[in-house]
């Protein structure tokens, strides 16, 4: 993966167009795993890329803060250094404004799409409990059966929340255990009581399905969305 540093906007040289030449060749990166159906990391990155630029355009103690300084002078006798921001410079805050008003919109219309393809990869996907799910679900099982291969990837799950004073979230962690081949015969059922017996740490787990109709790239967009609609709807049920 091609990656666009956390600092790309001021670090090294600060023009227009070789910003421009480093973002364009980052975002073709991103468009190409975009076109093969890989939206992670790919899209999580595109999304902490574009908050810091919405960041430092509207924040300007965020951007005094974050922007590189150069040392114009040193005191050893009070053991202080003085700094001048490099944020003084007219023309290079020229320059700066000039990047972003085309790094937003240009990366903004990239995650735009990204987000448009795991809306897609969302409504073909569908959570269903198997059997009876307990009260407490925050530990389980998560099935995700892609048919076009006919097997069945288990794996376990914790949820995790985290609270601040203002909300709460939920994280989710997740533990492959095995890949099952699919037969006529079997159940989702009969999995489960399968996985109670070989796994007793969890007699009585929370069980759910995500089932995949089509070919779609597992580790880089099936897993990662279905991780996340597991979360959504146990959260909804609690």
């Amino acid at each position: 993966m091609k990656i666009l540093e956390k600092d790309w906007l001021t670090r090294d040289l600060i023009d227009f167009e070789y910003k421009k030449y480093i973002l364009l060749s980052y975002l073709q990166n991103v468009q190409s795993y975009f076109d093969k159906k890989k939206l992670y990391p790919h899209l999580s990155d595109l999304v902490f890329h574009y908050r810091n630029l919405q960041a430092l355009k509207t924040n300007k103690d965020f951007l005094f803060e974050n922007f590189p300084q150069k040392i114009t002078g040193a005191d050893f006798k009070k053991l202080k250094i003085h700094y001048q921001k490099i944020i003084e410079d007219d023309a290079l805050m020229t320059e700066l404004e000039q990047i972003l008003s085309f790094a937003i919109p240009t990366l903004r219309n990239t995650l735009n799409q990204g987000r448009g393809l795991y809306e897609q990869v969302e409504e073909q996907l569908q959570v269903e409990p198997i059997g009876i799910c307990p009260l407490y679900a925050d530990d389980g099982y998560l099935l995700i059966t892609e048919r076009t291969k006919k097997t069945t990837q288990v794996y376990q799950y914790q949820i995790t929340v985290f609270e601040n004073v203002e909300e709460k979230y939920r994280g989710i962690h997740t533990r492959y255990l095995e890949t099952v081949k699919k037969k006529i015969t079997s159940t989702y059922e009969n999995l489960k009581l399968k996985l109670i017996r070989k796994y007793p740490d969890l007699p009585n787990p929370a069980t759910y399905l995500v089932d995949i109709k089509q070919d779609i790239p597992f580790h880089e967009t099936v897993m990662p969305v279905a991780k996340r609609l597991l979360v959504k709807y146990i959260s909804a049920a609690a």
